[in-house]
């Protein structure tokens, strides 16, 4: 499995995100800032992108899914303990 990080601006003022947010947690994903939700999982970057524009990203929003490797650091982050655990 990979870790992920998945960042995006929701661009369309008014809109519901909600299905955004429902689907990350399906995805098993715990929210680390206001837009950017951390994951472990078999699927590929690409495939996550896909799926997320399937399900609430609009085609005027931004996304960017990146692996996680390497060094990292953090400062009071949302869900602390659970990123330690996903990017470890």
């Amino acid at each position: 499995m990979k870790a992920y990080l998945i960042s995006y601006d929701l661009d369309k003022p008014g809109q519901n995100y909600d299905r955004v947010t429902a689907r990350l947690k399906q995805h098993g994903a715990v929210r680390v800032l206001l837009s950017q939700w951390a994951l472990k999982t078999t699927w590929s970057a690409i495939q996550l992108r896909d799926d997320l524009q399937a399900n609430g990203i609009d085609s005027s929003d931004r996304l960017l899914v990146t692996e996680l490797r390497g060094e990292w650091a953090f400062s009071n982050v949302l869900a602390s303990e659970q990123f330690k655990q996903i990017a470890a």
